[in-house]
């Protein structure tokens, strides 16, 4: 049985990072995470700026009402590990936050708390 707090992420959103991220190459991609609960169900793309070592996003273009389960952008390097602004990024919003890095494959990306610790996720249909 999974535990109830346990981050969940839909498969076809997973899908979708991986292909915004390797579209996104060499540069990095950033977004937002949308949901309820503990579920990421679909991205929120705002204007954002990035390059081959920054991404910068645009939130005060974010709407009203949405309910924001965590952050996702890419590494256009092999480590999905994150960096001090990574930390500040994730402290800003929700409970989720997902790197993607190169290759841009399933096994190439992991996720964190704010604190920037590694918690497991849940693929889920």
């Amino acid at each position: 049985m999974v535990a109830p707090d346990k981050m969940k992420i839909k498969r076809e959103l997973l899908e979708m990072l991986l292909v915004a991220s390797k579209e996104s190459h060499p540069n990095e991609m950033v977004a937002l995470l949308a949901g309820k609960k503990n579920v990421a169900e679909e991205l929120v793309v705002l204007p954002f700026e990035s390059g081959t070592t920054s991404a910068i996003i645009h939130t005060e273009m974010l709407p009203l009402g949405m309910r924001i389960v965590g952050t996702f952008h890419s590494h256009p390097s092999p480590h999905p590990v994150p960096s001090a602004a990574d930390l500040q990024m994730f402290s800003r919003f929700g409970r989720f936050h997902i790197i993607v890095a190169y290759p841009y494959d399933e096994d190439s990306w992991k996720c964190y708390d704010r604190y920037g610790n590694e918690v497991e996720v849940e693929i889920v249909d």
